[in-house]
């Protein structure tokens, strides 16, 4: 099977170098040649366009910043889906896009699944990441194997559209968890308490987390480099506000994280990474949350294996 990979950057780099480092036949495809040019020493064949890429591969993946970007692409692709094609998207975008332009690929008697990850950079990058994916069975069953190279636990949601607006919801609550963290820590340095021993009292608590065990150790070593700008955040958690807005539920927390998001992007930049969040409450304080030992970037140390399905309780 060929499988086109479309988006090279920090996430989509990521999962494409792990199909190629596995042996799949890969055609590649970034408006960045730069990184084209990388896969193609590494042994992968460039792609040339997403329209020539849909008309020589089996499968397509898509891996892009907006629903916007994406959008462009399908649209280019779209004369060439037919029977026998999978488009496979794996961006973080608004379920109600995925949907539409999934109708569109399946009229033309292709395949659409809806796979975005979760996990962070770390894991998409030993193919320990976990993936969601929304589509028929049948469907689900034939990119199985892909997923799995991918991803260490792959999880069927339903139908289309279930995945993305799933993983809005884990963005969600992964910057919840970032901002709080941020304050947490915060006050225990204004408290006077060893930050590596705040560290360990948290991981070894019920106020532990997966953002917590990665993010914080960022933040401490002072680097806060998590390959996660504010922008991107920002537009997930819009996605999520979205779906409440969308289903007439009142949140409280959402729209305070949207404006300090905001606060962050004005002070620091649309691009700044999201852990320099911390910046925020450091300048309030004129403390700096920082602690000797920590390292300056995440590296996952988990064996590299095939993943599998992870199948709900019923």
């Amino acid at each position: 099977m060929k499988v086109g990979f479309i988006g090279l950057g920090n996430v989509g780099g990521k999962l494409a170098g792990s199909l190629l480092r596995n042996g799949v036949d890969l055609v590649v495809y970034d408006l960045d040649a730069e990184l084209v040019a990388a896969f193609e020493a590494r042994g992968a064949a460039g792609g040339g366009s997403p329209a020539a890429m849909m008309e020589a591969c089996d499968v397509v993946i898509t891996c892009l910043p907006s629903p916007q970007a994406c959008n462009a692409v399908v649209t280019e692709m779209l004369p060439a889906m037919a029977p026998g094609k999978i488009w496979m998207e794996m961006s973080t975008t608004d379920a109600a896009e995925v949907t539409r332009l999934s109708a569109e690929v399946i009229a033309r008697g292709a395949a659409a699944v809806d796979c975005p990850v979760s996990g962070g950079c770390h894991r998409a990058d030993t193919g320990n990441i976990s993936i969601y994916a929304g589509c028929d069975r049948a469907t689900f069953d034939r990119v199985l194997p892909i997923l799995t190279i991918m991803g260490r636990r792959v999880l069927h949601t339903g139908e289309i559209g279930t995945a993305s607006t799933l993983k809005v919801m884990t963005n969600y609550l992964a910057t919840a968890n970032l901002m709080t963290l941020c304050e947490a820590l915060t006050v225990m340095k204004a408290a006077g308490l060893d930050m590596a021993t705040t560290y360990e009292a948290i991981k070894i608590s019920s106020g532990t987390s997966f953002v917590h065990e990665t993010e914080s150790q960022l933040i401490l070593s002072g680097n806060r480099d998590v390959n996660f700008t504010m922008d991107l955040v920002q537009k997930d958690i819009g996605l999520f506000q979205t779906i409440a807005d969308r289903h007439n539920v009142p949140l409280e927390i959402s729209p305070l994280m949207i404006e300090i998001l905001t606060d962050g992007q004005r002070r620091y930049g649309t691009r700044a990474q999201s852990d320099e969040l911390i910046c925020r409450l450091e300048e309030a304080t004129g403390l700096s949350v920082t602690a000797p030992g920590f390292p300056t970037e995440l590296i996952d140390d988990e064996p590299e294996e095939r993943g599998a399905e992870v199948r709900p309780l019923r």
